[in-house]
């Protein structure tokens, strides 16, 4: 893919989601695009196809000044330099297909990073879910918030090395998982068993849930 740095392209993400932009750079496990006003920060596992942009494709996308990327050149990119490099910048990240997240990264771990939302508060993101991710490049803020709205340490939790143990630290707690996509995601952890984790809902049903399909966990 190094050849075609450069080069305009349309990109097919998890989702049927659609990134248009100028291939930037090109990493073990990432790639980066210039879309005209910010760099998106792509993981290879969720790039579905991608092809050239034709001369009227290009045509359209409206470009800014091309601001300097939060990596070095000088170093082979990948998702976890990156992370750690946005780590306290605000960031826009993807995680569903439906809605962005706004915040900063707290924590990196094995398996998942710590995220703080303004409107979610601390959040647990699985980094295999990890669509995109947009690093703020001006001195915009979140909601046009202040910083005294914006802790550096929001939260006193410790936090585990894997997602799994993570989740499984939250048992008794009320939790939302997937930005509460459906009501079958909110609810009380009751147990993990077998990579399922059970949650009693607002009814005092239990339902199973696949570890493996959680992408993101905060309290209520």
């Amino acid at each position: 893919m190094k050849e075609n740095i450069g080069k305009y392209i349309k990109i097919e993400i998890s989702g049927k989601k659609f990134l248009n932009g100028k291939l930037i750079d090109v990493g073990s496990d990432l790639w980066v695009i210039f879309n005209g006003i910010d760099y998106l920060y792509i993981p290879t596992i969720h790039i579905q196809n991608w092809q050239i942009l034709k001369q009227d494709e290009i045509d359209e996308i409206t470009f800014t000044d091309e601001p300097e990327p939060i990596y070095n050149h000088n170093e082979e990119i990948s998702l976890r330099k990156t992370l750690t490099s946005a780590k306290g910048i605000f960031t826009e990240i993807y995680v569903t297909s439906k809605q962005a997240l706004h915040g900063y990264i707290i924590s990196i771990m094995n398996n998942y990073f710590v995220f703080y939302s303004p409107i979610y508060k601390t959040m647990f993101i699985s980094l295999s879910h990890l669509k995109w991710l947009i690093p703020y490049t001006n001195n915009q803020r979140p909601y046009g918030l202040s910083n005294s709205s914006l802790p550096v340490n929001p939260s006193n939790i410790t936090f585990a090395r894997s997602f799994e143990v993570q989740i499984e630290k939250l048992i008794g707690e009320l939790i939302v998982f997937n930005i509460g996509e459906n009501e079958n995601v909110m609810g009380r952890i009751q147990a993990i068993k077998n990579n399922f984790v059970e949650l009693i809902t607002a009814k005092e049903e239990p339902i199973y849930l696949n570890l493996q399909h959680i992408k993101t966990v905060h309290m209520t």
